[in-house]
């Protein structure tokens, strides 16, 4: 890389992320609009309660606070404009079960902090991350309102990317503690992206 060259959140993102989607999930995807929709409407409420959730317990750390309080706003702000797209376009909102991938991940947590903290947030950075390179590599093969709201949903998510990785930072005890446990993380979001999943979710693997 040439010292003029610096990287776009996007490319920081695809750097950080141990694969690309599947061209097999963008089929899926593309395949299933309404699904699509539901879940990723699912996806945003999901966030905004996961960082609820690290304020409720982590009361001390100011810098999370900040950090989530805003993150929760923007993921609750995003999940309005997705029912929106939805109620525009006559889609009802049901229910619809959860993926393995942010459980298959979250397993991988240590059960006691500030190590759990460490991981709880790392995952939260690897699913934001995917999040958004999913968003890119969907945009093109959207319709107008859609590619114009996924590509509008970049930026957001590609520094909720980063909140998580420095929080993650500040709390871990040491830049090799970091590594290491991005490293095993994101061999199993690897394997979780690439290896066959039975039903399409905004996270899962390729179906069929």
């Amino acid at each position: 890389m040439t010292e003029h060259h610096q990287m776009s959140p996007l490319e920081a993102i695809q750097a950080f992320l141990p694969c690309r989607t599947p061209d097999r999930w963008i089929e899926n995807a593309l395949e299933n609009p309404t699904l699509m929709l539901i879940d990723h409407a699912n996806c945003e409420k999901k966030a905004a309660n996961t960082a609820l959730s690290l304020i409720n317990r982590y009361t001390d750390n100011f810098e999370l606070l900040n950090k989530m309080s805003r993150l929760a706003r923007e993921e609750m702000r995003h999940f309005e404009q997705v029912i929106g797209i939805m109620k525009r376009r006559n889609i009802a909102y049901k229910h619809v079960t959860a993926s393995r991938y942010a459980t298959g991940l979250r397993d991988l947590a240590r059960n006691s902090d500030p190590e759990k903290l460490v991981d709880v947030l790392l995952i939260g950075a690897f699913i934001e991350a995917r999040s958004c390179e999913r968003f890119a590599r969907l945009a093109p093969h959207l319709d107008a309102e859609l590619e114009k709201f996924y590509n509008s949903l970049l930026k957001s998510e590609s520094r909720h990317y980063q909140d998580y990785l420095k929080l993650a930072k500040t709390v871990a005890s040491s830049t090799d503690e970091v590594e290491k446990r991005i490293a095993l993380i994101a061999q199993r979001e690897r394997e979780l992206i690439e290896s066959p999943d039975t039903e399409f979710r905004f996270h899962s693997g390729p179906v069929g």
